[in-house]
């Protein structure tokens, strides 16, 4: 794989090792102006790669150091995401400019990065994760479209396809245990959801950022048989069930 040097000066240190990944789109017209912003020091914004839609792969900012990709986010229990993560922006117009599907050779350099990166730290699985999943209530990046089950084929990511479970939808409005039930398993996957009891705004938004991850089919914040399944299923797998 080869890497294009393009430095960001839009960094700064470290104050964890990095144990996850973060992936973005980068949600802007061209390639060519993503990576103009993310090199800006005006832009204050960063991350350590760009995917580029032909497969090249740009690298920003030293893994080493701390990139500004992630802003206000929340992953099993770490707000200061940026200081325990690598993030990758992976070129893609967005849903305002006319989201498409990534390319094959775009995802195969992201794959072939994430096997990089990994030869390199400690990156468990449930933490190979997007942007919508740590800011669930800011972001919707990298969306409905990212191949995720692609991903997980490859070695890289939590991916499951269990069989719907018996049992009403659960969504907004609704209390008792199996609304505490799950949103202490989202909390246990990652998600900054305390349990309640009650499915509350914020509960729907990160069912809906759970589904565009996980379901990707429907992102409706209506946690159904087949959204509670595999989060279930994700548990499982997770924890090496």
């Amino acid at each position: 794989m080869t890497i294009v040097e393009a430095p960001s000066p839009n960094f700064d240190a470290r104050k964890a090792v990095p144990d996850t990944v973060v992936l973005h789109y980068t949600g802007m017209e061209s390639g060519e102006a993503a990576l103009e912003r993310l090199r800006d020091p005006e832009a204050k914004v960063s991350a350590h790669y760009l995917v580029e839609e032909d497969g090249r792969v740009f690298r920003l900012v030293a893994e080493e150091r701390r990139a500004w990709h992630a802003g206000a986010a929340f992953w099993k229990g770490v707000r200061d995401i940026n200081s325990s993560s690598i993030g990758i922006e992976i070129v893609n117009p967005g849903h305002e400019f006319g989201y498409r599907a990534f390319p094959d050779g775009q995802i195969a350099s992201v794959i072939n990065l994430l096997a990089d990166i990994r030869s390199r730290w400690t990156i468990d699985d449930d933490r190979i994760i997007g942007h919508s999943d740590v800011a669930p209530a800011r972001k919707i990046d990298p969306g409905e479209l990212f191949p995720w089950k692609r991903l997980a084929e490859s070695g890289h990511g939590l991916w499951v396809e269990p069989p719907s479970s018996p049992g009403a939808p659960l969504g907004r409005g609704e209390e008792g245990t199996g609304v505490f039930a799950l949103q202490a398993g989202l909390t246990r996957l990652g998600f900054d959801c305390a349990p309640s009891g009650q499915y509350d705004e914020w509960t729907e938004t990160v069912v809906a950022a759970f589904q565009r991850h996980w379901l990707q089919s429907r992102f409706d914040g209506v946690a159904d048989g087949e959204t509670r399944a595999r989060l279930v299923g994700l548990l499982r797998a997770a924890a090496g069930a």
